[in-house]
């Protein structure tokens, strides 16, 4: 039996849906007041039998952080795919991203080794691949460094800490590092907010660019990578590099809005930066503009995908089919 953790984010609906596909038996946790019948509708973008198929999944309560609740989870399983994770880039929510991200993942790793699991896979992030110097590539080689480094990203890179002591005691794992993953259904959570942002016609798009990553080519990847003999390994899961000023171009196109023309200025972002951290001050609400943020738009890494490529003999799908279909269901579900 499979156990799949946050198996309501874009992530798990996805490796979810795909697992039951396949026919196997699967069981997810998710957490108090989610959306479980997002995870249906999600599965409705592509089976017209989505209601038999989510039935198929066993559904558990269980927060990362109370092992009685996992402990039960757990209960006669051979594979895990730990997909949990809390996203904010605000550094005033470190804490609750370490507990969530790092001692959670602690969590997973103790049960599994203690539950004699044949095989772990860590979904983690290219924020936890080291930077690179003087306009190298990123592999995942690179160094790590914590100096200008975001909150999320460290505490990722700290789980996978986590993961690697596992290895070392014994637990098969595999570790995923995916850039920004374009999927459909999580519109104002994650990379789903692309949608939302390109959708509001901005004139205006930042500078740098980042890798990216279909939700289908992201699942086919860790899907293979645990039938496979590969284990004590990690895999930059890239598809494309690409600029945000080209990502936006596509999203408007394809959601018939204007295409950005005004790249923003660093001095602009800056007062950006001041006048998000009064607001967030005010209102509470997470930061948007960071100084890490800002950093990160200077000196942008490209990503090396060549080792997933090699191993699994693995050709990614072009990103902008993707995003017309993600488009598609985004102007149906939102006009």
């Amino acid at each position: 039996m499979i156990l799949v953790t946050g198996g309501t984010g874009l992530v798990g609906s996805h490796l979810l849906l795909q697992l039951v596909r396949s026919g196997f038996t699967v069981r997810a946790t998710y957490r108090q007041n989610s959306n479980l019948k997002r995870i249906e509708k999600v599965f409705a973008y592509y089976d017209q039998k989505a209601g038999e198929l989510f039935a198929k999944i066993e559904w558990i309560l269980a927060d990362l952080n109370d092992i009685p609740s996992l402990e039960t989870a757990f209960q006669g399983i051979t594979h895990v795919y730990h997909c949990a994770a809390l996203i904010s880039f605000d550094p005033k929510d470190y804490d609750i991203l370490h507990k969530i991200n790092t001692q959670g993942t602690a969590n997973i790793v103790n049960l599994c080794l203690a539950k004699n699991i044949e095989k772990l896979c860590h979904v983690s992030t290219i924020g936890a691949i080291g930077k690179s110097l003087d306009g190298n590539v990123a592999t995942e080689e690179n160094e790590w460094a914590e100096e200008d480094t975001n909150v999320y990203a460290m505490t990722k890179h700290a789980a996978e800490m986590e993961v690697w002591r596992g290895s070392q005691e014994g637990l098969s794992v595999i570790i995923v590092n995916p850039g920004v993953i374009v999927g459909p259904g999580f519109w104002e959570d994650g990379s789903g907010k692309l949608f939302t942002t390109a959708h509001k016609g901005y004139a205006y798009f930042p500078p740098g660019g980042t890798g990216f990553i279909t939700i289908a080519d992201l699942i086919r990847i860790m899907t293979k990578l645990m039938d496979s003999s590969s284990m004590n390994q990690r895999y930059i899961t890239v598809a494309e590099n690409v600029t945000f000023e080209h990502m936006l171009g596509m999203l408007t196109k394809y959601l018939g809005k204007p295409k950005p023309t005004k790249k923003l200025a660093f001095w602009q972002l800056e007062i950006g930066r001041v006048f998000d951290m009064f607001f967030s001050f005010f209102t509470g609400r997470a930061r948007r503009i960071t100084k890490n943020s800002i950093k990160s738009l200077k000196t942008r890494d490209i990503y090396d995908n060549t080792k997933i490529k090699k191993e699994l003999n693995f050709e990614f799908a072009p990103l902008e089919e993707t995003l017309s279909f993600c488009c598609a269901r985004f102007m149906e579900e939102n006009l």
